[in-house]
């Protein structure tokens, strides 16, 4: 079976990661079958960046995207919808006041 999953790149301590297309029995880092994005976890907005066209492909072959992948997912199709730490702010401040 297909997952839609994050490959870990970049170097320690700086955490970036490549969306892949991958075998669910192949390890985080190894071999995939596509590249569809990336995401990067040390930049406050536009973190990431997905090629909606082929992820759509793969779904439709009846990939599994994982939990985060799923959210970056909705989030590309739909750019009103905050991330969820954005989220927890907005309702902190909105107690505040």
């Amino acid at each position: 079976m297909v997952k839609i999953r994050m490959r870990r790149t970049g170097c320690k301590n700086h955490a970036a990661y490549r969306i892949v297309a991958a075998d669910e029995r192949s390890p985080r880092d190894g071999k995939f079958l596509e590249i569809l994005g990336w995401y990067d976890t040390q930049l406050k907005e536009n973190n990431f960046k997905l090629d909606i066209e082929r992820v759509d492909h793969w779904l439709s072959k009846g990939a599994k995207p994982s939990t985060t992948v799923a959210s970056l997912i909705r989030r590309a199709k739909n750019p009103d919808i905050k991330p969820h730490h954005a989220r927890k702010s907005q309702k902190a401040e909105a107690k505040k006041a």
